[in-house]
């Protein structure tokens, strides 16, 4: 019976995770579970995939429900693989954790206490957690923070023009994305070389989306703030927006806290704006002008945070698209790229069109990259690394 780590993924619309070989990291079965709460779905690759083929998650269970079904799934369906540890993905790790660590009881009343921060994500990363617990009281796990990466950013870069008494409660910047942000951190040098040191912006663009700006491979900046609204424009988030407007719909329309925070997250973003669909790819195919217009404003939005991150690290040497729609959309890295050739930036036709790894053209000044990141990679190497000590 061979080890094994699990790595568990929770995200705002999916749930990801992969089995790797505990000795050597090799993968032996990944997958996900899409559309939560509309028409979930499952799907898996790998050595191990035919051992859960077949398998449907609940079709209208929201995400506490997909998680426990999935850890069953495993468990029941895995019988070959000894497990031991799983490594878990939590999205907010506030000013305490800013580091892989073992999860205990006083972890969890911590990460609790995180939930105003992060309500809609936090509270399904610990749903994991205990969803694990449940079928394997004994077995160790293993937090990872996407707020860690960004941790020793410059002071000027995490603070709000607020008073210092709010600053200190810990009213501050902490972004997010961090687990995608250190794989390609990671993987960098292997393709760009020495400008992977350089000034550097990766975009994270998928239904969750920020841009983090980096020199010597670590956070200078990024588009996410102090909760996951901020920054770009989203699936159904709507990214940075005038705090008078939340004032105006609170104070004049009559809306409440939870409404408006409902708003925000949920109806927003991409949806909110096309009023069709909270998918790219429904979008890039729609002939309705309300779509174009989504698209239009995603592109925008990332090209003008794109060109505020260059002004926090004083340049561009290599921009870098990733996320779903960062690695498969086309049209959307078309559309940013020719916002940004004032910096730099000009992409290649041909290789965007195949979503090759460099996608830039022989004269574009900025090298422009491809890379799928790999969440679940960083989420098995912290936690075999943490078990090691």
């Amino acid at each position: 019976m061979s080890e094994a780590i699990l790595a568990v993924n929770v995200g705002s619309s999916s749930i990801k995770f992969a089995i790797y070989d505990a000795a050597d990291l090799a993968p032996r079965l990944r997958g996900q579970i899409e559309s939560i709460g509309t028409h979930a779905h499952f799907g898996a690759r790998g050595a191990l995939a035919d051992t859960v083929a077949g398998a449907e998650p609940p079709a209208a269970g929201g995400h506490a429900e997909a998680i426990t079904w999935l850890i069953d799934l495993l468990g029941d369906r895995l019988a070959d693989v000894a497990l031991r540890a799983v490594g878990h993905r939590i999205v907010h790790g506030g000013a305490e954790h800013v580091a892989p660590e073992r999860i205990d009881e006083a972890t969890i009343a911590s990460l609790e206490r995180l939930i105003p921060l992060a309500p809609d994500h936090q509270p399904r990363g610990l749903a994991a957690v205990r969803a694990v617990t449940a079928r394997w009281p004994s077995l160790p796990q293993v937090a990872c923070f996407d707020t860690a990466f960004h941790a020793k950013q410059p002071r000027l870069a995490r603070l709000f023009a607020l008073p210092r008494a709010l600053t200190d409660e810990g009213i501050v910047r902490y972004g997010f994305h961090g687990l995608s942000y250190e794989y390609i951190a990671d993987v960098l040098p292997g393709i760009a070389g020495a400008r992977a040191d350089g000034r550097v912006i990766v975009a994270h663009l998928g239904q969750g989306a920020s841009l983090c700006a980096m020199r010597e491979r670590r956070s200078v900046a990024t588009s996410m703030g102090f909760s996951v609204i901020d920054g770009l424009v989203m699936g159904k988030r709507s990214g940075r927006i005038d705090p008078g407007v939340l004032l105006y719909l609170q104070q004049h329309k009559g809306m409440s806290v939870s409404e408006v925070g409902e708003l925000l997250n949920h109806r927003s973003g991409l949806l909110g704006v096309s009023g069709i669909s909270d998918d790219m790819r429904v979008l890039e195919v729609s002939d309705d002008p309300h779509a174009a217009e989504a698209l239009d404003l995603f592109a925008y939005r990332a090209a003008a945070e794109i060109a505020g991150m260059a002004a926090a690290i004083e340049g561009l040497d290599v921009l870098v698209f990733t996320g779903g729609i960062g690695e498969h959309s086309v049209s959307m890295r078309t559309r940013i790229a020719a916002r940004c050739r004032w910096l730099g930036v000009d992409i290649d036709p041909d290789a965007n069109a195949t979503n090759a790894t460099r996608v830039g053209t022989a004269a574009s000044n900025v090298d422009v990259l491809v890379i799928p990141t790999d969440e679940e990679l960083v989420l098995a190497r912290a936690t075999r690394a943490l078990l090691a000590k």
